[in-house]
C-alpha cells in the first residue's frame, strides 16, 4: 500500500498500528473511505467551531417557541446544553438521513464517499491526483484540529 494516494512526505505510508499488515486490499478500502468521510465531516466541524466566533451568529430565534435567540447559544461545547431536545432530534434525524439515503454497499460509488457532488475534478490525472491527495491531508489535519478544538474547550471553556 506504500504506493496509495495519501502516501505522502514526510512519513510516506504510516501505519504504525500495523492494520494492514494481513494485506487486505478490501479492508484497506473500507478504512481508507472511512477516512476520507471522517476527514469531510472533520473539515466542515472545524469550520462549524470557527465560524460563529469569527463572523458572529444569525440574527432571529433558534426556537421562538422556548424565546431562543440565536445569539443566546454559547460557542463551542457549551452549547451542547443550551439546543433544545427537539433542535437535536432534528440533527439526528438529519444525520440518519444522509446514512441511509444512499447505497452505501462495498463497490457502490456511496461506499466511496462520492454522493454525486463533485467539487474536486479535473481532466488532468496528475492534477487530480494532487487534488485528492490534499483532501486526505486537510481532512487528516481537520480530523486533529477538532479533536484539539474540543480538548481546549473541555479544559478551559474555551476552543481559544
Amino acid at each position: 500500500f506504500e504506493s496509495e494516494l495519501g502516501a505522502q512526505a514526510p512519513l510516506g505510508f504510516f501505519d504504525p498500528l500495523k492494520l494492514t499488515g494481513d494485506g487486505s486490499v478490501e479492508a484497506f478500502k473500507r478504512r481508507r473511505q472511512s477516512e476520507i468521510k471522517h476527514g469531510r465531516i472533520s473539515m466542515l466541524a472545524a469550520m462549524g467551531y470557527m465560524t460563529p466566533e469569527i463572523t458572529g451568529k444569525f440574527p432571529g430565534y433558534l426556537s421562538p417557541s422556548l424565546n431562543l435567540k440565536f445569539a443566546d447559544v454559547p460557542n463551542g461545547l457549551a452549547a451542547v446544553s443550551k439546543v433544545p431536545a427537539a433542535g437535536w432530534a432534528q440533527i439526528l434525524g438529519y444525520m440518519a438521513y444522509c446514512e441511509t439515503s444512499q447505497d452505501q454497499s462495498a463497490g457502490t460509488p456511496g461506499a466511496a464517499g462520492e454522493f454525486g457532488f463533485k467539487v474536486i475534478t479535473s481532466d488532468d490525472d496528475e492534477v487530480l491526483k494532487r487534488k485528492l491527495a490534499s483532501e486526505l491531508a486537510n481532512g487528516r489535519l481537520a480530523m486533529m484540529a477538532i479533536i484539539g478544538m474540543f480538548y481546549q474547550d473541555g479544559l478551559t471553556g474555551s476552543a481559544w
